[in-house]
């Protein structure tokens, strides 16, 4: 059965989560039904990445990065295409998802000077509340006062088969499925283990597993938590 659609008033929704969870189709229907802005916090550390990796900046150059992060204008535009990045007014958007900017991404992520730097950059998006932010901190350091914190998380294999199937159909890309997997696993390890800002779990989100579960079912979830707490 359709879900009637209700007005919902404006709060701070965040889906944190690794890589192939799902977050980033979660999220954007769920800011649709929510009738919220989507907040893609991964896509900004992606534009990081893609603009220090052009100037061939090491990952510990923090010097280096705290420049690359003082120049940089990072713009998120909704177009009929969907989300698109654009970095001092070029677009970046077909090269975020790529496994190498995907590495960058996660080594610069780790770094303090890029995180001061998004992090004013994030809250300023959220500041009008009625959105939706994905990303990997979102409910422990970004908005820990979001009023509605959810962590998305799926088998690994699953996960990779995801991804191994977003890299194929959206970017023409053909790696194997162990090295996609490979990768992801890397990824989660330098993610959950690295002392700023860690991936886990705020103390009061509801863990999701999508592993069983299809992009409704998961949906339904969380409209449900929401409606609980309007």
């Amino acid at each position: 059965m359709e879900r009637v659609q209700k007005p919902f008033k404006k709060i701070i929704v965040t889906i944190d989560g690794p890589a192939g969870a799902g977050k980033t189709t979660i999220s954007k229907l769920l800011a649709d039904k929510l009738g919220y802005r989507y907040l893609d916090t991964g896509a900004l550390y992606r534009a990081v990445a893609v603009a220090a990796t052009d100037r061939g900046i090491a990952v510990d150059d923090d010097l280096a990065l705290e420049s690359l992060c003082r120049d940089m204008v990072i713009d998120l535009r909704s177009s009929a295409d969907g989300l698109r990045v654009l970095v001092n007014q070029d677009d970046v958007t077909g090269r975020l998802r790529t496994p190498q900017i995907s590495m960058m991404a996660s080594a610069v992520s780790a770094r303090s000077v890029v995180r001061r730097f998004l992090l004013t950059v994030q809250r300023q998006l959220g500041e009008q509340k009625g959105v939706v932010a994905e990303g990997r901190d979102m409910g422990t350091v970004v908005f820990p006062q979001a009023e509605a914190k959810f962590f998305l998380d799926a088998d690994p294999h699953i996960r990779a088969r995801r991804r191994h199937e977003e890299l194929i159909v959206q970017k023409g890309e053909r790696p194997s499925l162990e090295s996609v997997e490979k990768q992801m696993l890397q990824r989660d390890h330098n993610d959950s283990t690295r002392s700023l800002a860690p991936l886990q779990p705020a103390e009061d989100a509801v863990r999701i597993d999508s592993t069983h579960l299809t992009l409704d079912q998961v949906i339904h979830q969380m409209l449900d938590y929401i409606e609980q707490i309007q």
